[in-house]
């Protein structure tokens, strides 16, 4: 018979790559990940620097010894898709990478087992049944990390205690107490060394609350606020934070697609359990298609439409250089609804932006044009008067795909009617276009999930602003933008060239239809005057 062999060290090589902070960062936030998916009300974190080893001790419903064996699979988990936030004890296996042994020790009711662990060979991590340590007293389960560099950040209690806040700020505050009540009903505590993590809230002079509810329900699906401040912040608490279930999955602007004037002075969190189930298989990010995906978006598009009031009070939609953007940028906006449906079957790597509706109807899962109804029972965060008002000089906020009831369908929605005639009216999709200042890239744009940022502090736009050219250089930016994602490495060029070509035609296209339209009213006009009695 044969055997399958697996290169286990380049598998928890490529697993690690998959998280975007540190390793340590990660190892120890799936740990406590997991402990909450316990329902562990305390989480102990013992740091023992001339021993190199790392102990996280939980009181949660613990494992019997079948789940403890299994738990040293690697694909394996009993865990369901949004009841969790950790990932099959991954925290664990990416411990391998850096510890000279794990032990571990859990008890639930009479099963007390415990085990050591560790990578011996690229294809080989041995584990055995040990005696318990006794770190758990009644239920609960504790990992030891025997760490090879006595140098390690899991070793130090300062980066251990800044970790636990930022992974999980929204346990650390008192304003995510009501909707994180369902999930922790006891509240959850961290202790690191002997001292107890307090609770911090952010100044109230200084905060926005934020609320958002879906399908027009009482109770708000996602709460946060914003926070603003006259020093510019760290990197660890500049942007927003999404975060679900107590965890942090994303931090910044590009996840959401808009940003606020002087976004290094800005920061805050936004807590959505409900987005839970949206998680990618890592947790370290959200889905974007699919059912899932568009829960996801719903979220993000209520979210914008919350905070879009509050960044125009800040000054975003009063500075006068924005909105010229802004209006320059409007109609390839429009043209990009045609150009990219169009460029889809020449190059099938498009499809990520491009999916097919139900009846053979395409539409772009990316944007929505301005004024599309979303519906009774879709998601919706209705913002204030103030935000309908801005007009021209509103920047439109990377809209997400069409919101989906408070319960994903598995079809997506039908396209909206039109209550006159009851005919079918054709929705509107678009990327979005925004700008931004980024002295240290020699990047023309770049794609961030929905959203072309253009540089405007590149030469080229400085130079094509002088000249009265901005409309076709931004035409080249997007282009340039969408190229590594559309076309592979060798077609770039190709891409770019199509790009051009079919939104010279839209272009065309849009002339030839504007003097048809100018004709018709002419012609209507001249009928009807012919019909006017002489006085």
């Amino acid at each position: 018979m044969g055997q399958t062999r697996v290169d286990l060290l380049h598998l928890l090589e490529d697993l690690r790559d998959a998280y975007p902070g540190s390793l340590e960062e990660t190892i120890l936030s799936e740990i406590v990940a997991n402990s909450l998916d316990s329902g562990a009300r305390h989480v102990s974190l013992l740091t023992d620097p001339p021993e190199k080893r790392l102990l996280v001790v939980d009181d949660g419903s613990g494992m019997v010894r079948r789940s403890l064996a299994r738990y040293h699979d690697i694909a394996a988990s009993s865990k369901k898709r949004g009841q969790s936030i950790g990932f099959a004890g991954v925290g664990i296996k990416l411990g391998l990478l850096v510890c000279e042994s794990v032990l571990t020790e859990t008890r639930r009711d009479k099963s007390h087992v415990a085990t050591r662990w560790h990578l011996a060979t690229r294809h080989k991590a041995p584990w055995s049944w040990v005696a318990p340590p006794g770190w758990i007293s009644e239920h609960g389960t504790g990992v030891s990390l025997t760490l090879k560099n006595a140098l390690s950040p899991l070793l130090d209690t300062g980066f251990i205690e800044s970790a636990i806040r930022n992974h999980f700020a929204a346990l650390l505050g008192s304003a995510f107490d009501d909707i994180l009540g369902p999930r922790y009903p006891d509240g959850v505590r961290f202790r690191v060394n002997d001292h107890w993590l307090e609770k911090e809230d952010a100044p109230v002079e200084r905060c926005s609350p934020i609320a958002v509810r879906l399908a027009r329900k009482r109770k708000p699906s996602a709460v946060g606020y914003v926070l603003r401040t006259d020093a510019q912040q760290d990197d660890e608490h500049r942007g927003l934070a999404i975060s679900t279930m107590g965890k942090v999955i994303r931090r910044g602007w590009d996840w959401l697609g808009i940003t606020p004037p002087e976004p290094e002075h800005v920061g805050g969190i936004i807590e959505a359990p409900g987005l839970a189930e949206c998680l990618t298989l890592n947790k370290a990010d959200f889905i974007r298609s699919g059912a899932r995906g568009m829960t996801y978006l719903a979220y993000r598009k209520s979210i914008q439409e919350t905070l879009f009031p509050l960044f125009s009070e800040w000054g975003n939609v009063a500075n006068e250089k924005e909105v010229s953007r802004r209006r320059k940028a409007r109609p390839l906006e429009r043209d990009l609804e045609v150009v990219l449906v169009d460029l889809a079957d020449s190059f099938p790597l498009l499809g990520t932006l491009v999916e097919r509706r139900a009846g053979g109807q395409r539409r772009l899962p990316v944007g929505r044009a301005e004024g599309a109804d979303l519906g009774s029972g879709h998601a919706t965060a209705p913002p204030p008067a103030s935000s309908a008002e801005a007009g021209e000089s509103r920047p439109d906020a990377s809209d997400a795909a069409e919101p989906p009831s408070a319960r994903p369908p598995v079809v997506p929605p039908p396209a909206p009617t039109n209550p006159r005639s009851g005919r079918k009216r054709p929705a509107r999709y678009s990327l979005n276009i925004q700008f931004e200042e980024r002295d240290e890239s020699d990047d023309v744009s770049r794609l961030v999930e929905s959203t072309v940022w253009v540089n405007t502090v590149h030469p080229a736009y400085r130079r094509a602003a002088a000249s009265r050219a901005e409309g076709y250089h931004l035409a080249i930016a997007v282009g340039m933008a969408l190229a590594p994602l559309a076309a592979e490495p060798g077609k770039t060029h190709e891409f770019v060239t199509a790009f051009l070509a079919r939104w010279g035609q839209s272009a065309d296209k849009e002339k030839r239809a504007r003097k048809l339209e100018t004709r018709r009213v002419t012609s209507s006009g001249t009928k009807q005057g012919a019909r006017e009695p002489k006085h």
